[in-house]
């Protein structure tokens, strides 16, 4: 009889040590982001002593997801929220933030990041109207297509990260310098690289590109919305194509979510080619991704350049 009492009590004593004493993996501090890219850049700064989930995927519009039961589950467990803010995610974070987020990943924390508030946001609107389409009044929220925000949000996230885990600081910092070395060269080559592409002309089929496209220093000359996040329309898309002829864009540029019909029609039309570019990294990639993200964009744009 008093086998069978210790045993109960070394087991209850076990359970009990699991749920007092945190795991290696429970010890690293989670961060929800809401798109792959800040994902990738937690992992980048954050190394082993965190571990990042993005709500979203490299081929999925973050404009529009649901605020799924799963979401809210592990947004309950996330010591930072990441996401890139200016209203890309209004139709779904908000709920997920009152149904599950703690009170250490609300604004005013350092577990709340919103990537831009911490950059030059472009685009901000002098109106704001429903008839001009699905207008951000914040500003263009994909600030993630411009390196130079890459670097400066990178500081902003070691910041954080220390003030939530001090023990972890000089991880951190000795991570943030590496990639902060290691990305400027890649940006030195980058321009190397990309010199040839000022001054060229593209269409654009959603207002995705306009960092990407002010860094490189390329020229839009239309889009394939008449209005942004309105689907194209065919006696707008028989417009731009008289308008543009004499212009002579090189490329018609799209995201893998974007609708396939409008670009391959006009590209058909124009006879220029129709470029589904990436627009992010796969979620769960790994350190690098961010790097070869734009060496994936830049050469598709010099082949499509000539």
């Amino acid at each position: 009889m008093f086998r069978n009492t210790f045993r109960k009590l070394t087991i209850c004593s076990v359970v009990v040590l699991g749920w007092v004493l945190p795991t290696s993996a429970s010890a690293e501090l989670r961060i929800f982001a809401c798109e792959p890219e800040w994902a990738a850049l937690a992992r980048e700064i954050g190394g082993d002593k965190i571990s990042a989930y993005s709500a979203t995927h490299d081929k999925q519009d973050p404009h529009h997801i649901r605020a799924r039961p799963s979401l809210i589950a592990k947004i309950r467990r996330a010591d930072m929220v990441f996401c890139s803010g200016a209203g890309l995610e209004i139709g779904w974070l908000p709920l997920l933030m009152q149904r599950g987020a703690r009170s250490k990943v609300r604004a005013g924390k350092p577990g709340y990041f919103k990537a831009a508030q911490h950059v030059s946001v472009r685009e901000k609107p002098v109106v704001v109207d429903r008839s001009l389409g699905d207008v951000h009044p914040e500003g263009n929220p994909h600030v993630h297509l411009d390196p130079e925000n890459i670097i400066l949000l990178a500081r902003e996230l070691a910041k954080r990260l220390i003030a939530i885990d001090p023990e972890n600081a000089s991880v951190f910092s000795a991570n943030l310098r590496n990639f902060e070395k290691q990305w400027a060269e890649n940006i030195k080559q980058w321009r190397k690289q990309s010199a040839s592409l000022k001054n060229m002309p593209v269409i654009v089929h959603h207002k995705s590109w306009t960092y990407l496209i002010a860094w490189l220093g390329l020229k839009e000359i239309g889009t394939l919305e008449a209005k942004p996040g309105i689907p194209p329309t065919a006696s707008h898309l028989q417009s731009l194509l008289r308008t543009t002829a004499a212009t002579k864009p090189k490329a018609i540029l799209r995201t893998p979510y974007d609708q396939a019909a409008p670009s391959n029609w006009f590209s058909q039309k124009a006879s220029i080619p129709a470029l589904v570019l990436p627009f992010t990294v796969p979620r769960g990639a790994k350190p690098g991704a961010l790097k070869t993200l734009f060496d994936n964009i830049l050469s598709q744009l010099i082949r499509a350049n000539g």
